[in-house]
Parts: structure tokens; sequence; C-alpha cells
């Protein structure tokens, strides 16, 4: 196979009964999804050819993901952006790339054409199924997927089909997906994290439930109460919310669930071990990867306990390779002498879009250079940090998570963040943000850290606050901390 469209395709014909896909509307098998995308296509013909680019607000929903569909069977490129965002960044991405097409559920002034999500349905109600295509190659682009632009001009992550592909076999493989694997994605599908959860069940022919969110926790275990689901794709936050709302009862599902993938963000220990307390027998996975080189690492934490900071080893389509400063490759690393990623495989994006200079800053060959600090023991991989979060301490380098981890469990801390504070003596010295849910004892907390980190490891700076700054996936926004003033 050489698109996701094609996967879909190849499984209506040959079951074309089977479940592929709803969202809280509508369900379809593969016989009716692959009808909706043809008749979709069909609509977006009028507005697009090959290589145009169509920019699409997005929704959890089986209409959004048939936009994408049907934009593979006339060869055009995905554009998706995330829901209700802002209007003039919307028209900056559709001018930025020359779309011939906005699909948006605001109202916005353009001269590009804009259709609403109920424009493009009755249009799909009325129209005939396309029936002249010719499905993608697998070097022919697919999307771009633009990242968010907090810290900087907004990236363009272009992606072929070929990527998507090898991609969907790193899911695939990686969580070992039965044939009658149905999954529920909650994780909003602007985002390659859901994406590409999405590709991986289509190319394995097995079937999705679409979620807005997971705060309708009554609607998340009806789904598991009703349907025979045995797969949940989540990231961090959305597992902390499901267990504030409902406790412990994900083990209640431990014989029904034959895996959980997270990925997107570091995966809190305490979070770990909890759900390996409550499904005891089923696969969890932590995905590492990046919009650029997605899905490449994998680690089944319930089957490899109590191995701090590791990330896993190599998925289907990936090879890493650790370098030094100079991108020269080191034959042996450890925890006191790691080296920096590089990663090599399929999955590798083709590039930023219109920036070569950016481009090259982090591709050069088969590979692409993180600035994650890391090390490997036999086949697994260990992330220490990222080269710009990592405390220089006279010296001697500090890994925030580790601190962060050490502070987590003492009684009292809720979360916490460990970042650089300016010192006059060593440079740099461990600065901790604590969020507390009940009275803490920073002295206490001190004696208690004192026993379990080395001396230059030790927060200098205790510093109590009502609530880490986080992304939506739950990564920790660190420049935010270093820069308060306190």
């Amino acid at each position: 196979m050489n698109s996701i469209v094609e996967c879909v395709a190849s499984y209506a014909e040959r079951h074309p009964d089977k479940r592929c896909i709803m969202d809280s509307k509508v369900e379809m098998t593969y016989a009716g999804y692959w009808d909706y995308i043809r008749r979709t296509a069909a609509v977006l013909s009028d507005y697009a050819n090959a290589g145009d680019c169509v920019v699409v607000e997005a929704s959890q929903s089986v209409a959004y993901l048939a936009y994408e569909m049907g934009l593979q069977l006339l060869n055009g490129i995905f554009v998706p952006l995330e829901r209700k965002c802002a209007a003039e960044r919307i028209v900056d991405i559709a001018h930025q790339t020359r779309a011939k097409l906005i699909i948006s559920s605001q109202q916005i002034d353009c001269e590009i054409p804009v259709l609403s999500d109920k424009d493009v349905l009755e249009l799909v109600e009325k129209a005939e199924p396309m029936k002249d295509y010719c499905f993608p190659a697998r070097e022919d682009e697919a999307e771009i997927l633009f990242s968010t632009g907090t810290t900087g001009k907004p990236k363009g992550i272009r992606l072929t089909h070929g990527n998507d592909i090898s991609l969907a076999e790193n899911v695939k493989y990686g969580v070992e997906m039965g044939p009658d694997n149905l999954e529920i994605i909650p994780v909003p599908l602007n985002h390659s994290h859901g994406l590409r959860r999405y590709y991986g069940n289509m190319f394995n022919g097995s079937s999705v439930i679409l979620m807005d969110g997971i705060l309708n926790i009554k609607k998340f275990f009806k789904y598991l109460d009703e349907y025979p689901v045995t797969a949940l794709d989540l990231v961090p936050s959305s597992l902390s919310i499901i267990f504030k709302l409902s406790k412990d009862k994900l083990g209640d599902y431990r014989e029904q669930l034959d895996y959980i993938q997270l990925g997107a963000a570091p995966l809190p220990e305490e979070d770990k071990e909890r759900l390996c307390r409550l499904l005891p027998d089923t696969r969890l996975y932590n995905f590492y990867g990046s919009t650029e080189s997605g899905c490449c690492c994998i680690l089944d934490f319930n089957k490899e306990k109590g191995k701090t900071g590791c990330i896993g080893h190599a998925a289907y389509n990936a090879k890493f390779l650790l370098v030094d400063d100079e991108r020269r490759p080191l034959e042996k690393t450890d925890h006191e002498h790691p080296g920096l990623l590089a990663i090599s495989g399929g999955m590798n994006m083709l590039g930023y879009y219109e920036d070569q200079e950016e481009t090259d800053k982090v591709m050069s060959g088969p590979y692409i250079y993180t600035n994650d600090i890391a090390y490997m023991e036999g086949e697994n991989v260990y992330l220490l940090g990222r080269k710009g979060d990592v405390i220089n301490v006279g010296g001697n380098k500090v890994s925030p998570g580790e601190v962060e981890e050490a502070a987590k469990q003492y009684s009292g801390v809720a979360d916490c963040a460990c970042v650089p504070a300016k010192d006059k003596i060593q440079g740099e010295v461990p600065k901790l943000y604590i969020v507390t849910d009940k009275p803490v004892d920073k002295a206490q907390l001190s004696i208690f850290l004192s026993g379990k980190l080395e001396p230059y490891k030790l927060p200098k700076h205790i510093v109590e606050i009502d609530e880490i700054p986080k992304t939506f996936n739950g990564k920790i926004k660190r420049k935010e901390l270093v820069e308060r003033q306190d």
C-alpha cells in the first residue's frame, strides 16, 4: 500500500461490512466510509487539483477525516489546523501555502473560497462517488502539519504518503494490533499524535471511535461498555483527567483492553505505576517521537518496569544514532557520557515548508538530529532531557526530569517542574516549582531529596505556585518558569 486512502479502499473491497469509523453522530463500515470519501473527493475536486493545498479547521468527526482521504484521492495536500484556531492564523496559513480552499466553522473574510462543515455536508449528500481517480504514489506530498508557533514563526512539517505508511507501520507493529482492534481516539486530530493512530488503524483494517476529548467521562465509559473496545489512545493529560474524574474505574476493563498507547509528552512515573497496578495484563505503551519523526521509539512499561528515563527500543522503521555536538557518531554512551539522539527511517519528514535553512538545521542525509540528550543500554534508549533544558551546575549535568520524579514522591507534592536559575558561583543551579495538595515543609522536602539525589542535583530554590504551565498534551512550558521573577 502506498497511501492511507488506498488502505481504506482495499479493506472496503475485502471486508465491506466491517465497522470502520464512528463519531458521536455517525457510524460507518469500510464500504460506507469508502463511498463517503469518494463523494467528498468529488466535492473537493471543484476547488483543488493535484498538488493544491486545502486548509481545514479540525474537528473530531468522520467528515473531517474524509476531507483528508478525499484530498488524497485528488493527490492534494491536507493542511489541518487546530479547532477554534484564530481566523487570522487560518488566513495566514492559507496564504502561505497558496491554498485553494478553506474549510472552517468560522466566519472568515478572505479572497480564498471558504466552506463550512455544513456546506460540505450538504454538497457531499448530493454528490456522486468519484469514479475516475488514481491513488497517490509514496513519494507524493500528503500533508503539511503546522506547529502552533508559540515560540516563534510556525513551521510547516511536510510529509509524504510514504511517511504516513511508515508511521502507520510503526504504530501497528509497535502495539501489536490484532485484526479486530477497536480503538478510542480522543486526541485532537489536527495533531500528529491523533492522526497517526488513525493511520495505524486504517493500515491494519481495524476500527476507530472518535471522541471529542475525555471530559465527557460518562460517554467514554459508555463506549467501553457498549462496544468491544480493545485499545485506547491517550496523551498524559487525558490519562490524568480519567484518574481525576473516575478514580480507578479503568481497572474494571482489565480483561477487555489489549493495550493503551500514550505519547506526545512524558508520562509521570506515578501514573505509569497506577496504570500497571490497575491493568496488570494490558500492554501499556509509551511512544517517543515528534511531528518531524514520529512514533520512532516504543516502550511497554508494563513489561519493562522500573526503568526510569527509558523510552524503549527503535520502532519498526526507525534506527538510532548517538552523536556529539558536532554530529560525530559516538561508539559508546552511558548515563555519565550521553550523546544527542539522531533518527533515520521512512517516517522522517520531507522537510520544513519553504524553509531550507531550518530544514538544514535538523536534517542531514538520512538523519533528523534532535536536541534530546540520551544514552543506550543494549537496544533500549534512555532520555535525560533536552539540550536546552539540562541544567549545567559547575560542569555537572542535571536532568530536570530526574529531580521532578524524586520530588513527586514526597507526600503533598502534586506536581512540579525543575528549571535552571542563575548562580554567581556555579553558573546555574536547579530551581524547583511545586504544586501542593496539602501543606509542605520545604526544609523537610530538601532533606527528603538529599536522600535521593546527588548534592549538585539538589534544588537551591523551592517555590510553591498554583499550577505548572503546560501544553495541551502535558509538556511543561519551562521557558515561562525560567522567565518568572520569584
